[in-house]
């Protein structure tokens, strides 16, 4: 799963030198030609098709970043040239309503609040205050505010989109198999359930991640997963030819969650980031490697 590794001092340092934001724009100190800067159109990236929500997976195609990162790596904490990767945010943010609200994500449970932020113009405060460079720890965000754009960054672990049938509350979640028996999806319900008020219909979709015969585990994490429900047994089959293992399938023990909390309509991408490397990171398949974002805003 995701290696929790935290960008040095250095590193921000030189991405917020190489990255300069004014409003809702970035620019770089580099000029991609047409043929480097293209991204490939949103609708040729997974997502769900919901009214109101507009999310999606980015992919690998279009990025300034070389081996091992090569293609547009979204992450600044995997030892990528900083200039690169503010390159890489700078091309996606051209075709994002706003600067997206990123993540220090830690494998935890923590929901961060991305209104909150922005009602406390978090983002213009001094250097080493939060901001694109300096994000917040947390492994969840959500917002109520159409047009305010949410980050999830993963290379196998699970991004997961929760939004109510009104589009009015949306919700992304960062979710390794850890943060999954902790309960990250719970405690993102219980604070979109908070801010909206009532007793809201929930639906959700289950990005790119590691896929059932690609995440093989141990009995530690066959047990931590038992031990929350016996049920979740059917989402592991034992290794025939390596005895103590098995293939798990996280994307189902993720659904499985989500329906047990309440979530009316789960989806899942089917894409597996390990099998997929034309398309994906993979820290599982890699190990030094970029990572994805899965992006999600409310349209009205």
């Amino acid at each position: 799963m995701n290696k929790p590794v935290q960008a040095s001092t250095g590193e921000r340092a030189d991405l917020a030198d190489a990255t300069r934001t004014v409003g809702n724009t970035v620019t770089t100190g580099a000029h991609p030609t047409p043929e480097t800067a293209a991204l490939p159109a949103f609708g040729e990236w997974a997502g769900p098709s919901w009214n109101g929500v507009r999310a999606f997976c980015s992919e690998r195609a279009g990025g300034a970043s070389a081996a091992p990162y090569a293609g547009l790596n979204l992450g600044i904490h995997v030892g990528d040239d900083p200039s690169a990767v503010a390159e890489n945010r700078a091309r996606l943010l051209a075709q994002l309503p706003a600067e997206p609200c990123w993540l220090d994500q830690v494998h935890g449970i923590d929901v961060f609040d991305a209104d909150a932020l922005h009602a406390s113009h978090a983002l213009d405060s001094a250097p080493g205050q939060t901001s694109p460079w300096h994000p917040p720890r947390a492994d969840a965000a959500i917002t109520r505010t159409p047009g305010r754009v949410l980050a999830i960054l993963t290379a196998d672990c699970l991004p997961v989109v929760i939004v109510d049938q009104a589009a009015t509350t949306l919700g992304a979640a960062h979710a390794g198999w850890r943060g999954l028996v902790g309960g990250v999806l719970e405690s993102t319900l219980a604070r979109m359930t908070q801010t909206a008020g009532g007793s809201p219909s929930w639906k959700a979709w289950i990005g790119p991640a590691i896929g059932p015969q690609a995440f093989e585990v141990g009995a530690d994490v066959r047990d931590a997963f038992l031990a929350d429900d016996a049920g979740n047994a059917t989402c592991f089959v034992p290794r025939a030819d390596v005895p103590g293992k098995w293939w798990a399938d996280l994307p189902e023990l993720a659904a499985r969650r989500l329906r047990r909390a309440g979530v009316a309509q789960v989806e899942l991408s089917g894409r597996c980031t390990v099998s997929e490397p034309e398309r994906y990171f993979s820290y599982r398949r890699d190990g030094q490697t970029g990572r994805i974002a899965t992006l999600a805003w409310l349209t009205a």
